[in-house]
């Protein structure tokens, strides 16, 4: 049987997991359809997500059609949980997009299918509650053409919608047709010669749908069960089965990690080629390249050591569990026990491409406040692990004030947050109120070079960088223009560690990105010993001579080049009546933000442009007040951009503070000797 890896995705309520119930029922994999309502449904398996009625973690379960076996991943449709998302898009052979009958294309919806189309994946579209009353056929397929800009074939028809006897009713008409032949010229040929063969009309939907270029469209019901027979048939013969040779070498993915019920790491890994065994030893790691944690252009030296762990044991998914494997091949999703470093974004093997961030970073930021009885490490720990989960969740710990911050997304995910705290590691938490994260760019280019013995030095090292602007989004590059073999390479290694840590805060106290460092001068003091007596450290330099002197010549570089500090802007796009654009402006300009360009359809205009991230939660709240209780609102984020208004706002720094000198080698340099 061919394997076929399989994403549900969608906005929040569309019906992902009850279509992801139907399906397992469909296929005899579980013997009642679970409800979400009454937190019986098979993949949502935290008491949180039962509770809440949505997903928060992706989950995989796997069913048998007639000739494929799917593994079908359910994944979050909150957008404060894009993070899960991200990771299941590398791991996928296909997706269907749930898009609601009755509230139509929605915010993350269009997220989404921009994602899924850039990818290439190949999607198929379930329109989801025909049942439900006021649900829309064709004028939703006229939404999704126009908002999701994306060819669309119908498969079929609705019958009487709206009802608890709303039918699908497969059908490939014109429509199908019309669209087809805009993409495949041998169908325009034999469409202009005469009629086209259905055989004919299939094969070119199958072969359109496979290189992601056209998406078939099917209408149903998860509760009823309606067209879904026919989105499996379509699953089945439409979408392309998984790739990989199982005699190459291993190479495989990470994108899941959990913890068992004794603590133990389970790392979830797509196998892209090779074959994984127990017992087996498999390099681990990603040489820096994880999402949310880019590490562009690497310096002219080897590339980053990476780990070796012993596999102890394997399972792959079968009839919607996980049953233990000696061995599993190319193309399957494993969970994975015995590799205690792994972290989501590693690479099992070969490595492979290394995988980009397809959504925005976390913007928000909150302190986390224990509770009374609450113990701070024990806090600071499990703030840790659910970071290990889910590395755009930034854990920063400031030891002098003594708290504990993590960056996020949005209000929902806080709450998960301090649920899962609760419930568990047993602590209780609260939060200070959330701010926005900022970022720090260099203004211009500036040198600072410490020498070996000089001046004020006293530091058994000699270090010279320079920073310089990079294009935005390139992250941060280090490089050499000393010789590789001018001093051992650990001092190297050190040095770069340490500018890439050191560079999480900048002269605001912001994550400094976008620039290049160069390191242009490199010293060191061979090892000495005297005699009849070992290696005497007080004469002979160290790594941690280099990890001690590199912030103080970069902070002293950057200091030179400036910086600029840039705040996240939101691209949005607000719907609403015309006659309220009045009320509307306003305010959009109290808030920061600009409107860009102005459309009217009938009665409604459509305002597009930017809003500062921080004043986004502000705008959605008065909407409906301006609106009437009918403006739309949409918003992602888009770029950084410079803050040229008010003062410019400072993070605390958790570090010894290399912008003080002398404050800083009290705290280092002294601990150094002693």
């Amino acid at each position: 049987m061919h394997l076929l890896n399989l994403g549900i995705l969608a906005h929040v309520d569309a019906g992902k997991t009850s279509l992801t119930e139907r399906l397992l029922y469909a296929a005899g994999v579980i013997d009642e359809v679970g409800s979400v309502d009454a937190g019986s449904t098979t993949t949502d398996s935290l008491a949180l997500e039962r509770r809440r009625g949505i997903t928060i973690k992706s989950a995989v379960v796997s069913f048998p059609l007639d000739g494929v076996t799917v593994n079908l991943i359910d994944t979050p449709g909150h957008p404060d949980f894009i993070a899960e998302v991200e990771r299941v898009l590398g791991v996928l052979d296909g997706a269907v997009l749930v898009v609601s009958a009755v509230e139509g294309v929605q915010a993350q919806t269009r997220v989404l299918m921009r994602t899924l189309r850039r990818l290439r994946i190949p999607t198929l579209v379930f329109v989801n509650k025909i049942d439900r009353r006021g649900a829309e056929d064709g004028a939703l397929l006229r939404g999704l053409a126009r908002r999701l800009a994306a060819p669309f074939v119908p498969m079929g028809r609705t019958a009487a919608r709206g009802t608890r006897a709303a039918r699908f009713v497969p059908h490939l008409g014109p429509a199908a047709l019309d669209t087809l032949a805009d993409h495949d010229d041998g169908l325009l040929a034999a469409y202009l010669d005469g009629e086209v063969p259905e055989a004919r009309l299939r094969a070119a939907l199958a072969t359109g749908t496979r290189s992601g270029l056209v998406h078939p469209v099917y209408f149903g019901s998860a509760v009823t069960g309606a067209g879904v027979p026919e989105l499996i048939d379509g699953i089945e013969h439409l979408l392309p089965p998984a790739a990989g040779d199982p005699s190459g070498p291993l190479s495989a993915s990470v994108f899941k990690v959990e913890r068992g019920p004794a603590g133990e790491k389970i790392a979830y890994a797509r196998l892209h080629t090779g074959t994984l065994g127990v017992r087996d030893r498999v390099p681990v790691g990603a040489d820096g390249d994880r999402p949310g944690h880019a590490r562009p252009t690497p310096a002219p030296r080897a590339t980053a050591s990476r780990k070796e762990g012993r596999v102890t044991a394997i399972s792959v998914f079968d009839r919607g569990t996980d049953v233990r494997r000696d061995r599993a091949g190319a193309g399957r999703i494993v969970k994975v026990w015995g590799l205690g470093g792994v972290r989501i974004g590693d690479a099992l093997g070969v490595p492979t491409v290394a995988h980009r961030r397809h959504f925005a970073p976390p913007t928000l930021e909150t302190v986390v406040v224990p509770g009374p009885g609450t113990d701070r490490r024990s806090l600071h720990l499990a703030l840790t692990q659910l970071a290990e989960q889910d590395p755009l969740i930034g854990v920063r710990h400031d030891e002098r004030r003594r708290e504990t911050s993590v960056s996020l997304y949005g209000e929902v995910q806080k709450e998960v947050v301090q649920a899962t705290l609760a419930d568990e590691y047993g602590l209780a938490v609260t939060f200070r109120g959330t701010t926005t994260l900022c970022i720090e760019r260099p203004a211009g280019s500036g040198h600072a070079v410490e020498f070996n013995k000089k001046d004020a030095n006293p530091f058994l090292a000699t270090v010279g960088l320079r920073v310089d602007p990079a294009p935005p989004g390139s992250g941060v590059a280090f490089r050499l223009e000393v010789e590789l073999g001018s001093m051992p390479y650990a001092f190297f290694r050190a040095v770069e560690d340490t500018v890439r840590e050191s560079l999480g805060q900048g002269l605001h106290g912001w994550r400094v990105t976008d620039c290049a460092v160069t390191m242009t001068h490199s010293g060191y003091s061979p090892r000495q010993s005297h005699a009849h007596q070992g290696f005497d450290k007080s004469m002979s330099s160290t790594g941690h001579d280099f990890r001690g002197l590199t912030p103080l010549v970069l902070t002293e570089a950057l200091r030179r080049a400036g910086s600029l500090v840039h705040e996240p802007l939101h691209r949005f796009r607000l719907q609403a009546p015309a006659d309220t654009l009045g009320a509307l402006l306003p305010v959009l300009a109290r808030l920061g933000a600009v409107p860009e360009t102005t459309a009217t359809h009938g009665p409604a205009c459509v305002l597009k442009g930017t809003v500062p991230a921080a004043r986004v939660h502000e705008l959605d709240q008065r909407l409906p007040g301006l609106t009437r209780g009918e403006g739309e609102l949409e918003t992602a984020f888009d770029h950084y951009a410079p803050i040229t208004r008010g003062q410019v706002p400072e993070r605390a720094r958790t570090d010894h503070n290399p912008l003080n000198r002398k404050e800083y080698l009290l705290n280092v340099a002294g601990r150094m000797r002693d």
